[in-house]
């Protein structure tokens, strides 16, 4: 049957458009039930139970489940719960809910797909018997509510089981019962269960229902929506992104599009968490303020922020506070369980594992039990009336302290995609013994007979990229870098690059990697393996021997790679005279060319950073980390380093020039001079200059900084440079200035990534622009639109974000592990001088952590002076500036299963009643110290 729904539109022109839609009505739409003699059900669509049994005691008889949109919008995670079961989904809710929220969508399509809960999706629209039109007046929600009262209602004419229809509407609830229908709210449903986590996995709306302990009157009232919209048009209001500090609790700084604004203290920050977008008003001048200069881990600690002190006007910032909250950024967030301190009580303190997200009270009967657990909880809100945000408990990921858990809980929070490969994306990879074949070896050049080689970190199977060299007759080189054709295997649109491009990237952890495509892409097909024939991405250039480009040609590719070395391996080759192999030449060769490179480049103002970088040796069996050794960095890791270097760019050009509107490209802004005025004081305070007014200024300020009796110095100088910078970003060249495209770390005016294809998305990206440059391939719409690539960008900057986070946090956690059996003295620097404590780094760990320096011992007070002048802490007859030497101890407190941190104590230089000793104790003070025993004759 044919049924038609009419519209009438006015265009721009105002005439009247009459729109036809048509819609198909059937009778064969089968209700998916096991006992139904009615519908000629093949086996694949028997999914609910013939008579589901209760497990509710408000109804005993057998019963299907019926979802209304908002239940499933608003209780997500209590859907998730696998003890809800036999549920039908109207089509009506499914398509609401994906033109509402396209990530509960994926959520609901997620437990739709678990054949063990029973959920059936009936398409009731397209069901003559059960679909509706809509009425005069009626509203779209009212209309879409009467359809999915009348699916149950034919269910159970249908069937002869009972509807139940759960929902947290109560008129919903009240036509249902008008029509036959059994109706309760979610949580009347959930706590007539005997589940001990369905109930707690419901969204937490009562707030009146919370007790006391949670009241106060600190913060304001947000302002509502039309007062908010006319402020930011009148421009007495910005909007921006609310940054909270990492360091301190009380603190953070809103970006907008005109200013950075500093927020201070509890009522100004007025109820936003990280990632929300908020409206800030600015404060008048007189009351801005300077950053506080406080480590602040603790909420409670709120007097600290208050303590005044002369702020000298360069110091002051932007200062303002938050009056409303214009979109949320909330997640899910791991953590652990703080019981309350009344015995039975159900309201706990939930403490996530990101200290500068707040504490969320949340109920749970299960307060014993998940004490010793890692916790997921979403937070639902935060009353005005509340100290905390309110929420709800998802899930137990695990014990804490142990690994899998803790590896877990890095992934959730730094959001890396990390579920197995769907079925649909598998169906996309070729066959396991895919070979080339004539026909795409006919459209290829064929290098096999060319000396090539790669050069990797030990241990690497996804091996992006191979190099060659070989003089001339003319005297000049000829060297080329080849990169993995990985787009050859990833096709535009398919299951396989849609997954690859949310991936955005591989990530790096210390015991696993979490690939961006299939293994048998990433370690096998794709990977330039020695001795094995590979589809390639060629970049060859000839070049005179002062590394001038005489010419640059781009084509696809098949090669067979000589070897497949390690960096010490290659270096070893390059270092024995006595081998004149071709394998030899050809490093040798590419040795002496990068070295020209990487002179040029720093003589053009390239800049040479410095981060800590380790790395773990774990156990084969247990992955436990045994020992921790530092990276040593070779000729032949600079060799690689410069043709990748000069192989993007060289494919940046390319691309801008044949595609200005479209070209996938990076750049590094350069940072703001006030970034600076950290390394400015730090490097003034130790005799030197450091000039920034641009690169290359910095760079050669940086190289004169060096102390001979320090080695480690001008590495420490680097770091803290390091941390000045902003970060480098990709992005659409037909949506930015021009003069926005340089990328000031490298010098270079422009630069793409071309050499990573099987861990980073951009580089396929790179790679179609470039084969569409060179007729090796053709584009496509999507490849073509600036705004869907901007947007594309727009998750390639964030994904790359998170991983590098989620590397450094596993960096962190194993250093955790690593000392739990330890206790070590050892050598440290100071990188920052806080008000209250030191930021130290271990070079030997790259650890970075925090001595506080203040006591909560009023009748033991710190012996600390913090002078804000020069940024200096004095004890006594001991100064601590930047960048001095100290010995910390290093161990794990373990006294407290939930709270194990790892511990930093002073221990040279030796001030009485704060430095420990070598057996642990404190060092006493002069009147605590002992006179030696008396010999008696």
């Amino acid at each position: 049957m044919l049924t038609k729904k009419v519209f009438y539109k006015q265009s721009k022109k105002g005439t009247i458009l009459k729109i036809v839609r048509e819609h198909y009505l059937r009778k064969d739409i089968w209700c998916g039930c096991k006992g139904c003699v009615k519908c000629a059900l093949e086996e694949k669509d028997m999914i609910l139970d013939a008579c589901p049994v209760s497990k509710c005691s408000l109804l005993s008889d057998p019963h299907y489940i019926f979802l209304d949109t908002n239940a499933v919008l608003d209780q997500i995670d209590a859907i998730e719960d696998p003890y809800l079961e036999n549920i039908i989904i109207p089509q009506t809710v499914l398509d609401e809910v994906k033109h509402r929220s396209s990530s509960v969508f994926k959520r609901l399509k997620e437990v739709i797909f678990d054949k063990k809960r029973k959920i059936y999706v009936f398409v009731n629209e397209h069901l003559k018997a059960t679909y509706i039109e809509r009425r005069v007046g009626e509203t779209v929600n009212d209309r879409n509510d009467r359809a999915i009262r009348k699916a149950a209602t034919w269910y159970q004419e249908h069937t002869g089981v009972k509807s139940v229809l759960l929902s947290d509407d109560i008129a919903n609830r009240e036509k249902a019962v008008e029509k036959g229908i059994f109706a309760f709210s979610l949580s009347d449903y959930a706590e007539a269960t005997d589940s001990a986590t369905l109930s707690e996995r419901l969204c937490a709306k009562r707030w009146s229902e919370r007790r006391g302990e949670d009241s106060t009157d600190v913060f304001p009232a947000h302002l509502p929506p039309a007062a908010v919209h006319h402020g930011l048009k009148a421009g007495l209001l910005l909007q921006g992104v609310f940054y909270a500090s990492k360091e301190n609790c009380l603190e953070a700084t809103v970006i907008t599009d005109k200013h950075n604004v500093l927020i201070q203290g509890r009522a100004s920050l007025n109820r936003a968490i990280d990632g929300d977008t908020v409206a800030v008003e600015l404060l008048p001048k007189e009351e801005w303020v300077a950053p506080s200069n406080l480590v602040i881990e603790s909420e409670e600690a709120e007097d600290e922020v208050k303590v005044e002190r002369e702020i000298n006007e360069e110091e002051r910032q932007v200062t303002g506070k938050i009056v409303a909250i214009i979109h949320r950024k909330w997640q899910q967030y791991c953590g652990i369980l703080q019981l309350s301190p009344i015995k039975g009580h159900t309201y706990h303190l939930f403490v996530p594992a990101k200290r500068h997200i707040p504490k969320v009270r949340i109920e749970t009967r299960q307060g014993e039990k998940l004490a010793s657990q890692r916790l997921v909880v979403a937070i639902d809100g935060w009353p005005r009336h509340s100290r905390h945000p309110q929420g709800h408990f998802v899930r137990a990921l695990g014990k804490i302290g142990d690994k899998e858990t803790e590896n877990e809980v890095l992934l959730l929070e730094h959001d890396i995609p990390c579920s197995k490969f769907s079925d649909a994306v598998l169906a996309d990879l070729p066959s396991n013994d895919w070979t080339i074949t004539p026909e795409e070896l006919a459209k290829r050049v064929d290098l096999r007979n060319i000396i090539v080689c790669s050069v990797d970190p030990p241990g690497c199977t996804d091996i992006d990229d191979a190099l060659h060299c070989f003089k001339l007759p003319n005297g000049n080189y000829e060297a080329g870098v080849h990169i993995a054709d990985v787009s050859h295997f990833i096709r535009p649109g398919t299951a396989l690059d849609k997954e690859a491009a949310l991936r955005a990237t591989t990530v790096y952890l210390v015991d696993k990697r979490i690939d961006m495509v299939p293994d048998l892409l990433s370690s096998n097909l794709c990977s330039l393996r020695g001795g094995e024939e590979r589809l390639s991405f060629s970049c060859i250039w000839e070049l005179t021997p002062n590394a001038e480009i005489i010419s640059t040609r781009f084509h696809k590719s098949v090669i067979k790679s000589k070897a497949a070395m390690t960096y010490e391996a290659a270096q070893a080759i390059i270092d024995d005279v006595s081998d004149e192999s071709e394998l030899a030449q050809s490093l040798r060769g590419l040795n002496t060319l990068a070295k020209v490179l990487k002179k040029r480049r720093m003589e053009n103002g390239a800049l040479s950073l410095a981060s800590p970088e380790i790395r773990f040796r774990v156990d084969s069996e247990t992955h436990e980390p045994l020992e921790v050794v530092s990276k040593k960095m070779r000729e032949t890791n600079s060799m690689v380093e410069e043709f990748m270097l000069l192989a993007n760019v060289s494919t940046a050009e390319k691309i801008l020039e044949e595609f200005p509107e479209v070209a996938l490209l990076r750049r590094h802004p350069e940072p703001p001079p006030a970034n600076f005025d950290p390394l400015i004081k730090a490097a003034h305070h130790q005799g030197f200059e450091i000039d920034i007014s641009n690169s290359k200024k910095l760079s050669e300020s940086l190289d004169k900084a060096i102390k001979p009796n320090d080695s480690y110095f001008n590495v420490m100088l680097r770091i803290l440079a390091t941390r000045c910078m902003l970060q480098a970003v990709y992005f659409a060249s037909g949506v930015t200035q021009r003069s926005e495209f340089f990328h000031y770390g490298l010098a270079a005016p422009l630069y793409t990534h071309f050499t990573s294809p099987i861990r980073r998305y951009s580089d396929v990206i790179v790679h179609r622009l470039l084969a569409a440059c060179i007729g090796a391939d053709a584009t496509y719409p999507d490849l073509m639109d600036k705004r869907k690539t901007d947007k594309l960008c727009q998750n390639l900057n964030y994904r790359k974000r998170m991983a590098q986070y989620a590397g450094r946090a596993s960096v962190a956690l194993h250093t955790h592990l690593f000392f739990r059996e330890r206790i070590e003295n050892e050598e440290g620097y100071i990188l920052f001088v806080r008000k209250n404590a030191l930021q130290v780094l271990i070079p030997k760990y790259g650890l970075e952590g925090t001595l506080l320096l203040s006591s909560k011992d009023k009748k033991n007070p710190s012996p600390f002076v913090f002078n804000n002048d020069d940024h200096t802490q004095r004890a006594g007859d001991i100064v601590f500036h930047a960048f001095d030497r100290l010995v910390v101890r290093l161990y794990v407190d373990r006294s407290n299963v939930q709270h194990e941190r790892l511990i930093m104590n002073l221990v040279e230089p030796s001030i009485p009643g704060f430095s420990v000793c070598s057996l642990g104790d404190l060092v006493p003070t002069e009147e605590e110290q002992v006179p030696p025993p008396q010999v008696i004759s």
